[in-house]
Order: C-alpha cells, then sequence, then structure tokens
C-alpha cells in the first residue's frame, strides 16, 4: 500500500523545491549569502559587475577576469531599432512595469542565440539582457518626459551608465555607490516568487527570453517587487496629512490594513538587506539636507517593531534610498528587476545545466468522484 500523500503546504511555504549552489538564507540567524559570501561583506567591498559575475560563474573573479567581464557587459549595451520604436510608440503613461516586460520579450525576436540554449549562449543572453533592462528602464523614462535619449557609455560602471542613462548628468560618486550597494543586495534571494516563475518556465525548456518575462511578470506585484513603491505611497499619504507617522500607522493596523516593507516569509529577524538600505538612506538623506523620509520611515519602523514585532524588509528602506536618489515612484519595481536580472539569469542557467521539468501536483479538493454529467435540458 503506498504510503499517504503529505498534506499541502498553503504558498509552499518551507517547502524544498529544488538543489542550487546560488544563494544560501538562515532566516532564524539573519543570514543571506551569495556563493556562500556574506551579503554585508559584498555590500561594503564588491560592487554590481563583480557580484554578478559570482553569481553566474560560481567564483569571485581575479583582476583580468573583472576588467574582461566589464568590457563585456558594457559592450552588450545595445537594443535593436524597432526596440526603440516600440518605446515611442507605447503610451507615455503607460506602467513601466508593463512596458519593461514586453520589450524583453520583444527583444528575444533580435537575439543571435535566441534558438540555441546551450550554457554558452545563456551566458551570452545573460550578459546582453542584463544591459539592456537596465537601457529600457532609463530609455523609456527619458521619452515618456519627453527628453532626449542618453546613449550608454563603455567607459562607465553599470550603475553609473544607468544613472547617467536615466538623468542625463554623470551621476555622483556616491550616487552610484548607493545605487551599486542597492543592486548587490537585491541581485538575488533564492527562489522567491520571480526566481521560481524564472525556474519553472525555463523546466519546459521555453527560452531565457519567456523565463524573465515572466519573472519580471511575477514581480510587478505588490507582494513582490512592487512593495517598495507601496511603502512610498504611505510615506507620501502621512506626509500629505501632516499627521505624525506612528499615529497614522496605528489607525491603519487599527482597520487590520497590510502595512507593505515589513515582515518576510523567509527571515524572523532582521532581513539583512534592510540593514544597508536603512544607513543608505540616512546617510542620503543628510547628504543631501533633507532626512524627511528617512525620519518618517525610522519612526514607522520602530513603531511597527514595538506593536506587531515584525522587522522591516528590503522594500522597507529602499523607497526612500530611491528617493533620495531622486528616482520617480513608479521606476522602484524597475529597478527592482535591473538588480534581479543578476539572479534571475543565475537560476536560469543553472535550471538548464541539469534540468528536469517542474510539475508538482494539487491537493484536489472539489466534489467527490464520480460526479455525474447532467445532460443540459435537465438542468
Amino acid at each position: 500500500m503506498a504510503a499517504p500523500a503529505a498534506p499541502p503546504v498553503k504558498g509552499l511555504e518551507g517547502i524544498i523545491a529544488t538543489k542550487s549552489s546560488i544563494c544560501w538564507i538562515d532566516g532564524a540567524a539573519g543570514v543571506l549569502a551569495y556563493r556562500g559570501i556574506d551579503i554585508h561583506e559584498l555590500a561594503v567591498h564588491s560592487d554590481f559587475e563583480e557580484t554578478t559575475y559570482l553569481l553566474w560563474y560560481g567564483k569571485l573573479p581575479n583582476q583580468s577576469e573583472l576588467t574582461q567581464f566589464q568590457k563585456d557587459l558594457a559592450a552588450a549595451r545595445s537594443l535593436n531599432s524597432e526596440v526603440y520604436d516600440f518605446l515611442r510608440m507605447v503610451p507615455r503613461d503607460a506602467n513601466p512595469m508593463e512596458v519593461l516586460r514586453t520589450a524583453v520579450s520583444l527583444l528575444s525576436l533580435y537575439d543571435s542565440d535566441e534558438k540555441d540554449s546551450s550554457h554558452d549562449a545563456n551566458l551570452r543572453k545573460a550578459y546582453r539582457i542584463t544591459s539592456q533592462i537596465a537601457m529600457i528602464v532609463a530609455i523609456f523614462d527619458r521619452i515618456r518626459k519627453n527628453r532626449a535619449i542618453v546613449e550608454p557609455d563603455p567607459s562607465l560602471s553599470h550603475s553609473a551608465n544607468f544613472l547617467q542613462m536615466l538623468n542625463g548628468v554623470k551621476p555622483l560618486d556616491e550616487a552610484t555607490k548607493a545605487l551599486d550597494v542597492a543592486l548587490i543586495l537585491q541581485a538575488d534571494h533564492e527562489l522567491n516568487a520571480s526566481t521560481f516563475a524564472a525556474r519553472v518556465i525555463a523546466s519546459t525548456l521555453a527560452d531565457m527570453h519567456s523565463a524573465i518575462t515572466g519573472a519580471i511578470g511575477a514581480l510587478k506585484g505588490p507582494l513582490h517587487g512592487g512593495a517598495n513603491m507601496e511603502t512610498m505611497k504611505l510615506l507620501y499619504a502621512i506626509d500629505k496629512s501632516g499627521r505624525e507617522p506612528t499615529e497614522y500607522v496605528g489607525e491603519l493596523l487599527a482597520q487590520k490594513k497590510k502595512i507593505f516593507g515589513f515582515g518576510h516569509r523567509v527571515y524572523t529577524t532582521e532581513d539583512p538587506r534592510a540593514t544597508h538600505l536603512r544607513q543608505m538612506s540616512e546617510a542620503l538623506g543628510k547628504a543631501s539636507g533633507n532626512s524627511k523620509w528617512f525620519d518618517m520611515s525610522r519612526k514607522i519602523e520602530l513603531y511597527i517593531n514595538g506593536a506587531k514585532k515584525l522587522n522591516a524588509n528590503v522594500d522597507f528602506y529602499s523607497a526612500s534610498t530611491y528617493t533620495a536618489l531622486g528616482i520617480d515612484l513608479d521606476l522602484f519595481t524597475p529597478i527592482f528587476a535591473v538588480s534581479r536580472i543578476a539572479g534571475w539569469a543565475a537560476h536560469v542557467i543553472e535550471q538548464l545545466d541539469d534540468n528536469r521539468l517542474i510539475r508538482p501536483r494539487a491537493d484536489y479538493i472539489g466534489p467527490k468522484y464520480p460526479a455525474k454529467y447532467v445532460p443540459l435540458g435537465q438542468r
């Protein structure tokens, strides 16, 4: 007699779905590590290119490897003319995440490796898509604001080039470093919803562009990548009301409304990414002479922690950090994608290197079998 099936777990919480060597999380200890290296070390000592190399190749590069990687990533900063035409064609008020999702799907039509899903071809795609996603976000923002498109500068780092293409001026070193750290912190996070979606799609032997398009669709949701946008909306509402942040949030809690940016499915202690983003938010606020958003965020964090025993997650302080960098609210989630593509690509490559179709089962709770078919005239 077969053993009874394990009871279903809603949301697959705690379920081990695959083996991976990319990212390790210890939720109880508040540890996040890429290829075994603690996120705190990477945030302090690394940059986005080096961290991406680590995720894709499984080791830190030496100087010549890093230099070549930087050159290859910069060389991939190009878009087909039809993609530019698409970005000019879409409505100026379109949701940037929807534009990005559609544009990434469009990229596959012009990718020379589109029909090749070998390991090396997927790496080449990863270089291109990583550079192209950043370009798409910046170019669409320029177009919708009737500003001239800024051409990519191969002499700049990934973060500096993105900020220059977005804002039209060479960024300050402090701004580049802040974005670099934010991109590192959000580059991967094991089997989060968007990464799992990418691996499920890849497991069908669909191409990398399909997997990344699906991942962007998952990231768009407010319970995933959209949470930092919801956090900033709350800060704007509190500021407009002129009320004390703790009083405002207290009323929301009394109404049992969700406060975005707190709690995490994995971490039972502080999200280690929030530790760095809190520091960055404070530093950027002081540097700009406007600490309002950080001060408000800190009051809310302490209040929620005391009232609900919930800790801030990565989304909470990324909101005030991006605002301090002058980034528009509806670009928060696209910039999450600019970062997370590093992890998505690593997971798609890993999935396809040792693939098995991901096909779970469901616990059926519908009408008991056999239910009878009733002819139309007798219903």
